[in-house]
């Protein structure tokens, strides 16, 4: 982000401020100074600002929603006063209100207020607003708005973070630890590996059962074929 300060006939008193994103001029808005009250003509209002606070940021005004000029304004206004981004602020630290005020379509004008806590008899404050400087009131000049293919590029956000895996967990003495769901097995028709002893209880258990199989089965049969044997004698 920039802010270009210029004086001359044509364009008196202008003030210019722009973003660049990857080494090009992404927007860019020209104001013109109009009405300027700086903050030491307020006196000792301002004494109670720290630096590094974050400003409470107030826009007054529809327009900010529906003129382009105005619109770009307030989102290079946000950009060069909220600071670093936080997740949590204390209350105490908010000591001053910055207030833009859209008079018309091509009118700004900035206030900004120091915050005084007091009591109030509760433990909600009451809160009183002192304006602080620097009063400005700007006439909006040229604008330039960020072309569609260079927004897009400057909106993609980055994937944070792992892809969530399925059945996969974290334990603190184990570290990565998975589940696995298997179907019922049965034991008897499941393939093992064959040992060489097993090979040849195999072979003899064969063995066997062609030997069974040529022998009688009966007692009956046997002696028949005994039978048979002494009348042919």
């Amino acid at each position: 982000m920039f802010v270009l300060g210029s004086h001359s006939k044509k364009r008196p008193h202008n003030i210019v401020i722009g973003r660049m994103f990857d080494f090009q001029l992404y927007d860019a808005l020209e104001l013109g100074v109009e009405e300027y009250k700086a903050i030491r003509d307020f006196g000792a209002a301002g004494t109670g600002a720290q630096l590094g606070n974050k400003p409470c940021v107030i826009f007054v005004g529809q327009k900010f929603e529906s003129v382009p000029a105005l619109a770009l304004a307030k989102s290079l206004l946000l950009d060069m006063f909220r600071g670093e981004p936080v997740d949590k602020i204390n209350l105490a630290g908010i000591d001053r209100v910055l207030m833009a005020v859209a008079v018309d379509d091509d009118r700004l004008q900035l206030r900004q207020y120091s915050v005084r806590f007091k009591k109030s008899g509760t433990r909600i404050p009451r809160v009183a607003l002192t304006e602080m400087g620097p009063r400005i009131a700007f006439s909006v000049r040229r604008f330039r708005l960020p072309p569609t293919d260079l927004q897009k590029e400057a909106l993609k956000q980055p994937r944070l973070g792992k892809k969530k895996e399925k059945n996969v967990g974290s334990d603190t003495l184990d570290g990565k630890v998975g589940r696995i769901y298997m179907p019922k097995q049965n034991m008897d028709t499941l393939g093992l590996s064959k040992y060489k002893g097993t090979k040849r209880e195999r072979r003899e258990s064969k063995r066997e059962a062609a030997e069974a199989k040529k022998r009688p089965k009966t007692a009956a049969a046997a002696a028949e074929a005994a039978g048979g044997g002494s009348d042919a004698e």
